[in-house]
């Protein structure tokens, strides 16, 4: 590195980092280049009317002055300057933000796509890994992750061994079912909502809309249960509908891992972030999940060299992929 080009660096911090979902906005502090993240916290978005006002109680309850770069990852498609959150009711103007804080650059990002940057410094102690060979040196990536919504992403390897992110939507691809009771629980979905995505089953909304699915489908009343609270009672056993709940949300999250991993021929290992998966701990490992993602046919033994993980770091992975996304995009 240039002794400008360290110097131009120098004036880019400190920088504020963000992992902006429809649930909690977490940020995180740089002071200088190499340094740790710091002052890492978790502001829930509803106790906010702007994101703008979440970020300036971030900065007045750390202390902290003005940052010069800032990049966040945010939990919404990035078509243009005006970003209307699909999961929460914050709406606002990038360059407006980036104006109103003063910033010399203001990054916003897809937080799958900050969350993919992140995978390449993530530590082996940080993955617990589901069944599956040994990744592929510079194979694509995929990366997908439920929590308020369900995020899809990527890593593509150059050849000169840059790592590229791919942007897209594809928790909004439509939910498809292998048995009879699946194709019924979907069915109700789509009669509820119109469009049966992987969303609406694969994310804490979802949870909710398959117990309330398969109580429906049983015949019996849905008790007023929350995601965390359904998980709960099937790790208790002390409910059918959730016990079966738990079950179809690992059968339905391998089918759609298996067709990403063969949509990107993602040979390097597929990744799963997100709030749910990581807190449900190893009970992914007894589930369904597997041999769900491998059961593609022909194509079986292809899935079943393919490694996945899932990401239990403990500092949001995206804030990391964050502040690598200043430097890299």
């Amino acid at each position: 590195m240039t002794r400008d080009l360290v110097l131009n660096q120098q004036f880019t911090y400190p920088r504020l980092l963000g992992d902006i979902g429809g649930t909690n906005a977490r940020f995180a502090w740089q002071e200088a280049e190499g340094a740790p993240l710091t002052d890492i916290a978790t502001l829930p978005c509803a106790d906010f009317a702007t994101v703008l006002d979440a970020i300036r109680e971030y900065l007045r309850a750390h202390g902290k002055a003005q940052p010069r770069w800032s990049a966040m990852g945010i939990a919404n498609p990035i078509t243009g300057d005006r970003v209307q959150m699909t999961n929460h009711h914050w709406s606002f103007s990038i360059s407006e933000v980036q104006r109103d804080l003063g910033l010399d650059r203001y990054l916003l990002i897809n937080d799958f796509t900050a969350l993919a940057l992140s995978l390449p410094a993530l530590e082996r102690a940080q993955l617990r890994q589901v069944g599956g060979g040994d990744a592929v040196p510079g194979g694509p990536i995929a990366l997908l992750g439920a929590g308020t919504g369900l995020g899809v992403s990527g890593l593509l390897q150059t050849a000169g061994g840059q790592s590229v992110p791919l942007n897209g939507e594809g928790g909004h691809v439509t939910l498809g079912g292998v048995d009879a009771r699946e194709d019924a629980v979907i069915a109700v979905l789509r009669r509820r909502y119109g469009h049966a995505s992987a969303e609406r089953a694969l994310s804490g909304p979802g949870i909710v809309a398959l117990y309330e699915a398969l109580c429906e489908l049983d015949g019996v009343a849905a008790k007023p249960m929350t995601a965390a609270t359904i998980t709960a009672a099937a790790q208790a056993g002390q409910d059918a509908q959730a016990v079966e709940t738990e079950a179809v949300f690992f059968s339905l999250l391998g089918t759609v891992a298996g067709n990403l991993a063969l949509s990107l021929g993602a040979r390097g290992g597929v990744y799963i972030g997100g709030g749910i998966v990581p807190r449900l701990g190893d009970r992914i490992l007894s589930s369904s999940f597997r041999s769900r993602f491998e059961s593609k046919g022909r194509f079986q033994p292809y899935l079943a060299s393919i490694p996945v993980f899932v990401v239990a770091a403990e500092v949001s992975p995206a804030l990391i992929g964050a502040a690598r996304a200043l430097d890299v995009l």
